[in-house]
């Protein structure tokens, strides 16, 4: 496996062609661009144009060293040698650091932060958010297990999502969930039979779509009249009064999450000021809410994205909460993305370089069976040299592609690469709907992950070897 080459510094890391460009310094040799145009371009005014100052996603706990990206105290290089590629590394003190801006958001209130397990179910990462007191928020049965076999904590579990099976309610119930949160009449009825069916009661809240526009990509927003989840605003307040009759019920909460990858405060402040009004509406009626729960859904810094600090979010939405009286409610958040989104890359090695008439391409060793979020959502992932050291390579705009056979693998369109076989490269912001989204499409096993604390790496998931691909397939006798 070759060393990477590439770019700089971890103070220019490449960005998107619009963006109005900084000068590059002349030993700069990676960008990254989007656009048709960028193909065509004259290549050195390209590279000099595509560069602005920016932060590479992921700093400090992702930064260069001598030339050399490292993860914390670890080179990114000598982990790709020793375990190979396509490999996923993640940073335990970026997580920590994530999970510390919810933290001061909440410093004085009575508050839950449940992680969002969805975003990245890895058992070391469930185990990193167990230890500092987190729950988790679930969507099955399988996720369940996850959390207990990582050592959380089944009060502080809240299980969601629009389809749970009566096996998964029975497995949840008996474990000794905190709290399902339902989402819709069918599901809370059907609850109800299976909780009387054991001779307990189920606690609830009801998951409230309040149609909100979280401005995001529409596979991933939530809270619309359109979308899956939740209980139209306009019901919940007769959904409430009809849970209040069923015995095997115990109505604990209310619910509402408008959607992932939100950028913009107006959302969250929307959404709270309609929470607030169900909750004085349902207390009005009798019906005591213990805990009220926002969600998740925060964004993160793909490419140049500025959402709101966690910490300056909640100062907002707490001072709504305050002047309404309340503020000294236990609350309960579900964050994902916005705790490991930026603590994970991935590591990938050019096989090789394919030039073309119309489109160039670099031909990388990591596919959308490991990274899906591009061929998904078109998603964007900054993607930067493991080894910024001067390069002899000819520098080419290309997309960045995987082996898989489809046209839709494909990792960044249009980046200014200047590289070769071998060289390696680091795929940002892969710390979340990654690995947790991985398959074995084309017949090929997921990538090892790896958690780094300090200058120590642990694999935390062994490659996946072929014979395990069909180990529990069996042939016609």
């Amino acid at each position: 496996m070759g060393a990477g080459r590439g770019a700089e510094s971890s103070r220019l890391w490449a960005n998107r062609a619009a963006v109005p460009a900084a000068k590059a310094n002349p030993s700069t040799k990676i960008a990254i661009a989007r656009g048709p145009a960028a193909h065509h371009r004259p290549i050195a005014g390209f590279l000099k144009n595509s560069f602005m100052q920016s932060t590479l996603p992921g700093q400090p706990h992702f930064h260069y060293l001598d030339k050399q990206l490292y993860a914390e105290g670890c080179a990114l290089g000598t982990l790709a040698q020793e375990y190979g590629t396509p490999l996923f590394v993640y940073s335990k003190a970026s997580m920590l650091s994530a999970l510390a801006a919810y933290q001061r958001g909440f410093a004085g209130r009575d508050a839950q932060i449940c992680y969002a397990m969805k975003a990245n179910s890895t058992l070391a990462v469930l185990q990193v958010f167990a230890q500092a007191g987190c729950g988790f928020d679930i969507v099955s049965a399988g996720e369940l297990a996850r959390v207990q076999a990582a050592g959380g904590d089944m009060c502080k579990v809240i299980f969601s999502g629009v389809g749970k099976t009566r096996d998964e309610m029975r497995q949840a119930l008996s474990a000794g969930i905190g709290c399902f949160n339902v989402e819709s009449e069918a599901e809370m009825d059907v609850l109800n039979a299976v909780a009387l069916e054991m001779h307990i009661r189920a606690p609830i809240s009801i998951r409230v779509n309040p149609n909100v526009d979280p401005k995001t990509h529409p596979y991933i927003s939530t809270g619309l009249k359109g979308n899956k989840f939740g209980i139209a605003h306009e019901r919940t307040l007769a959904v409430y009064q009809h849970a209040a009759t069923l015995a095997g019920l115990k109505i604990v909460g209310i619910d509402c999450h408008i959607g992932s990858q939100i950028t913009e405060e107006t959302p969250y402040l929307d959404a709270t000021d309609r929470m607030l009004d169900l909750v004085q509406a349902i207390e009005a009626c009798g019906i005591p809410i213990e805990h009220i729960d926002f969600g998740g859904g925060l964004g993160i810094n793909y490419q140049g994205d500025a959402p709101p600090q966690a910490d300056d979010l909640w100062a907002k939405l707490l001072a709504k909460l305050d002047a309404r009286g309340y503020g000294q409610r236990k609350l309960m958040i579900e964050p994902g993305r916005s705790l490991v989104g930026n603590a994970g890359v991935c590591v990938t090695e050019v096989l090789y370089l394919k030039p073309g008439e119309l489109k160039n391409f670099c031909i990388v060793d990591a596919a959308m069976n490991d990274l899906p979020r591009p061929a998904m959502y078109q998603a964007f992932h900054a993607i930067v040299p493991l080894d910024a050291t001067p390069s002899a390579h000819a520098a080419m705009v290309c997309d960045v592609v995987g082996p898989v056979c489809e046209s839709g693998d494909w990792i960044g369109r249009d980046r200014a690469l200047q590289v070769g076989a071998g060289d390696l490269l680091a795929v940002m912001s892969a710390g979340a709907y990654c690995m947790s989204m991985a398959s074995n499409y084309n017949s090929r096993g997921r990538a090892a992950e790896v958690l780094v604390e300090g200058n120590r790496a642990t694999v935390v998931r062994a490659r996946e070897g072929i014979n395990s691909l069909f180990a529990h397939e069996a042939l016609v006798a």
